[in-house]
């Protein structure tokens, strides 16, 4: 396993983060529990969950883990705020009443006094943002969390929040966790940029694009069985209707395939590679159903890509980003014209 900084922080962590959205849901506590020894027993040393996973579940099972795992004090550890956990007005939302309660709800699910990093699970359009970035700044002062963090933000939202915090001195935030994947790479428009700029590190979710890029789904028969497509075909932006007629989904397939194949390693394992040395990429969160599954993922951990891979992959996700206003040849520097230059 290699390692990294969270972000501008101090704090090291594994390049491969645990995600743990399956635990309590599609993977029970004993299997959670492997996964976690496991994980740990690989050099992994980043856990990330969320009050809302599985109504709490997921923190409650990591916690009963933490509470006997020698491993405790080696592991950095990362949960978020911000969705339902109730019913009333205020059960849900960034505002300082909701997310006092939550982060409390969360250390106690987990047996723990403090978090090394909280995490604003998405933008909430209703509560006003320095009331939100204060409690996070409270939060560091009370000692509750080590760094404040972002997820599924977009471009001009980060950039907000950061100049709040730089004018107001608060303590900066050091992550966004946004979906990024060979099939998902629109962030690199703005978001991507915006958090260099600000020198925040991505936590990538769903590096396997739903499994699609595991090549486990077939373009011509819609999937049954076990599977999250196969219980619901047209489950979120991984619907396998809409997938499966996208050409540029097929090409970024047949892509991964040919170099899985000319390595003699797993689908998922390219995919994987190429994502964990994006530009910006701290750790990618690994989001396992079962022992195989993690374990197959593990072996991606001292794994890079040649240029040669990494540009065939470059090539056929090409999300195909329009010149303007992104770098055209009308705002091209060099079309720039300067007073007194040179030629």
């Amino acid at each position: 396993m290699e390692y990294r900084t969270l972000g501008a922080s101090g704090a090291v962590v594994s390049t491969y983060a645990l995600g743990t959205m399956t635990f309590g849901n599609e993977t029970d506590e004993a299997g959670s529990h492997t996964q976690l020894d496991r994980y740990v027993e690989a050099g992994g040393n980043f856990i990330d969950t969320a009050d809302v996973y599985t109504s709490g579940v997921s923190e409650e099972i990591i916690g009963r883990w933490l509470a006997k795992s020698s491993a405790r004090d080696d592991v950095v550890l990362a949960t978020k705020g911000r969705f339902p956990m109730g019913e009333t007005p205020n059960d849900v939302g960034t505002s300082r009443r909701h997310l006092r309660r939550a982060l409390d709800a969360s250390l106690s699910r987990l047996g723990v006094e403090h978090v090394d990093l909280y995490q604003l699970h998405a933008w909430d359009p209703i509560t006003p943002l320095e009331e939100t970035l204060s409690f996070l700044e409270d939060a560091v002062r009370a000692g509750k969390i080590s760094y404040g963090g972002l997820s599924n933000f977009t471009g001009w939202q980060l950039q907000k929040a950061c100049d709040l915090i730089d004018r107001r001195g608060w303590s900066r935030l050091v992550t966004l966790q946004p979906q990024y994947n060979l099939l998902v790479r629109e962030i690199e428009w703005e978001i991507v940029p915006a958090a260099q700029e600000n020198g925040l590190g991505l936590l990538p979710w769903s590096p396997l694009g739903g499994g699609w890029l595991t090549g486990k789904y077939s373009f011509d028969e819609e999937p049954t069985g076990a599977t999250r497509l196969g219980e619901n075909p047209d489950r979120g932006v991984e619907s396998w209707h809409r997938r499966s007629r996208n050409q540029r989904v097929r090409d970024v397939v047949e892509a991964v395939r040919e170099i899985a194949e000319a390595r003699g390693i797993s689908m998922a394992q390219i995919a994987l590679a190429w994502l964990v040395d994006r530009p910006a990429v701290t750790s990618v969160i690994l989001g396992a159903r079962t022992l195989d599954q993690l374990n197959d993922n593990l072996s991606a951990a001292d794994l890079h890509l040649t240029d040669e891979e990494t540009e065939k992959l470059n090539q056929a996700s090409d999300p195909g980003a329009a010149d303007y206003p992104y770098g055209g040849p009308g705002i091209a520097q060099r079309d720039r014209p300067i007073a007194g230059g040179r030629g």
